[in-house]
């Protein structure tokens, strides 16, 4: 389902392999304001957490993030999934995306969830990663889920019908 009847939410959440200062993660520092206009410009997109609110909740030790200097995420809504997708797998994003292992530690739980949401409204970080958590100890399901879960074909996202 899509259009105005609900909005579809994602967070991801990484930790880098080295502090943001570090050369060996610069190129990925520097193109985050770059790859977030393009979301920002992209069709279907509706709002993403600022970069003063998401670095306040990513550095707070008493958090739900965990206060790791490292830490590297967002929070962000788009009409559909397939807007997602699209700025995702067919923008420049796709660059940063097939590199991230260079840049960020593996992990064992899932570094991105989503979930549908009301229009209007805004996610919190601690919502999103109360998302995560399901997603993480119940697997995917109606409120939460990754990728598989959105039932699109993300090698033809942006395609003409």
């Amino acid at each position: 389902m899509t259009g105005a009847t609900r909005h579809f939410a994602e967070f991801n959440i990484g930790t880098l392999r080295h502090d943001w200062d570090d050369p060996r993660v610069a190129e990925f520092a520097d193109a985050l304001d770059r790859v977030n206009a393009i979301a920002q410009r992209s069709p279907g997109f509706v709002w993403m957490l600022g970069e003063d609110e998401m670095d306040a909740a990513q550095t707070d030790g008493d958090g739900v993030l965990g206060g790791n200097p490292r830490t590297a995420s967002t929070l962000s809504v788009w009409t559909d999934a397939e807007s997602l997708g699209a700025f995702a797998f067919n923008t420049v994003h796709r660059v940063f995306y097939a590199r991230g292992a260079e840049w960020f530690e593996e992990q064992d739980t899932p570094r991105l969830v989503m979930w549908y949401v009301e229009p209007g409204h805004r996610p919190t970080i601690e919502e999103a990663a109360e998302r995560l958590r399901i997603l993480t100890e119940e697997g995917p399901g109606a409120l939460a889920f990754g990728w598989a879960g959105t039932g699109v074909d993300f090698h033809r996202c942006g395609e003409a019908a």
